[in-house]
């Protein structure tokens, strides 16, 4: 190993350790943010570009979206996963096995993003149709999904690329490389719609070649062995130890996005029942949506690496000081972006739908909804990124499911037989108000395990059981602490 790798380590140690929260938790989280937003650009654009060919063509982009989403749970489940692993073992300095890790997940992410792939193709025209097309747009839901799939193993390394650099805190790499990727997207999507006449399908034959592209800016860091983990074949270790860690923090991440992606496909389908009008509605009301909420994920995932550092380190105090700066930070940045959005919702939502009155109410009213309940979205996420960060499986598995599958699910259903497509576009707004039940009481849970650590290990500490550990002797306290569920 050689000796500027090793310094790096102990200077990003002593960082993500010690160094002010208002300095650390920025550096990692504005980066994030950035590659966050970059994703949710991804979308955007090619709804902004397909938007001049009409509503149907609109509509299949949104319903498509659901399909990427769920391309998407796959490979952040994998990511993660290895990320809240990785950053418990980079605080406890165990290195090679971050090392190895990180490489395990990447190769297996990528063989599982290649059969969603295949598996997509063969049934491809009735799996459109399930996601929410409509007979008028079904054949441009074929045509974005037949390439935006050719390009899913790179997909999912891209994503998990961003998590191991998160894991370590080296987040500006991933945010160049999904920057760059947005921007090349963003100049060849109207070339291959329009100049080429591919139409939707030129949007997402833009989109995969931008992934190609961003997979080759991500890959630098590990080449240039400028990352905190290192990724070569030899690290390759299909052993269960790893992918238990993994997938006991993956799952619920997966579980969580995935289930976003069935209440996406759910509302498509009641959307369609309203008409084209609606589908196109409320998927432009939830790609701007995104956006917003890709910010405050983007922050609240900052958070998580320092957490978890912190945990391996067993520097306690500081684990619950990084969640309570994130969250006020949070709620400060989402009011004053809230505001913005909900002054201007009419005129953000007819930038992708012009000329229609219908999808400009309807959209604009979803924004506004969402964005009055932005801050309790903030403390549910976060609460449940600390329990990802300390390797919680149990409470961040019910804080994933809570809002998704507990709420969410019910209130589509139920908000949409009340209130027609208005109650259906208040209804995500309506379910994060009642996530609160769960979200308060599962991080107090949290609270007190923490506290609980920290006064054992100081007792220790008192009576001489255990002495002051270095950092070099320190070893990643035992995660498993979720018997009391």
């Amino acid at each position: 190993m050689s000796d500027s790798l090793n310094e790096s380590r102990s200077i990003r140690h002593r960082k993500m350790t010690e160094d002010p929260l208002g300095k650390v938790i920025p550096a990692i989280a504005v980066p994030m943010i950035i590659s966050m937003l970059v994703e949710a650009v991804y979308n955007l654009a090619d709804t902004y570009f397909v938007s001049g060919l009409g509503m149907a063509a609109t509509a299949a982009v949104g319903v498509n979206d659901s399909l990427m989403h769920l391309m998407m749970s796959l490979s952040m489940g994998f990511g993660m996963g290895a990320s809240s692993y990785i950053s418990r073992l980079l605080g406890a300095k165990d290195h090679e096995t971050a090392s190895r890790a990180g490489t395990t997940t990447l190769f297996t992410g990528m063989l599982f993003g290649l059969g969603f792939a295949i598996i997509c193709y063969i049934f491809m025209e009735p799996l459109v149709m399930l996601l929410g097309s409509t007979e008028t747009s079904k054949h441009y839901s074929i045509d974005y999904a037949t390439y935006i799939l050719a390009a899913a193993p790179i997909t999912a390394a891209n994503t998990i690329f961003s998590q191991l650099l998160r894991s370590d805190g080296s987040t500006k790499y991933a945010a160049v490389g999904q920057g760059v990727g947005c921007v090349i997207n963003c100049v060849l999507d109207p070339i291959f719609i329009n100049n080429f006449g591919l139409e939707v399908a030129g949007a997402a034959i833009a989109t995969s070649i931008s992934k190609v592209f961003s997979f080759i800016i991500l890959a630098i860091p590990f080449i240039r062995k400028q990352s905190m983990i290192e990724i070569k074949l030899s690290y390759f270790t299909p052993k269960w130890y790893i992918y238990k860690e993994v997938a006991r923090m993956g799952i619920p991440s997966f579980l969580r996005s995935s289930l976003m992606s069935i209440s996406t496909i759910l509302m498509n389908n009641i959307a369609g029942g309203y008409g084209d009008h609606a589908l196109a509605a409320i998927s432009v009301g939830g790609k701007c949506m995104r956006f917003v909420a890709s910010a405050v994920m983007g922050f609240g995932m900052g958070f998580q690496p320092v957490a978890g550092y912190c945990w391996g380190a067993r520097k306690y105090d500081r684990v619950l000081q990084a969640f309570w700066f994130a969250l006020k930070i949070g709620i400060v940045c989402s009011v004053i972006v809230g505001s913005i959005m909900a002054i201007f919702a009419e005129q953000l939502v007819e930038l992708f739908a012009e000329d229609s009155p219908e999808v400009i109410a309807l959209g604009a009213y979803m924004v506004r909804m969402q964005i009055y309940v932005l801050p309790l979205h903030l403390f549910v996420m976060l609460a449940g990124g600390i329990y990802q960060a300390l390797g919680h499986a149990t409470g961040s598995t019910i804080l994933n499911l809570s809002r998704q599958l507990i709420f969410l699910l019910p209130s589509i259903v139920i908000c949409s037989w009340l209130g027609g497509e208005y109650g259906l576009a208040a209804s995500q707004a309506v379910a994060d108000v009642a996530g609160m039940i769960i979200g308060v009481p599962m991080f107090m849970h949290i609270r007190k395990i923490i506290l609980n650590a920290k006064a054992q290990y100081e007792a220790q500490l008192a009576s001489g059981e255990i002495s002051e550990l270095s950092p070099d002797e320190i070893e990643e306290p035992d995660m498993d602490t979720d018997a009391s569920f």
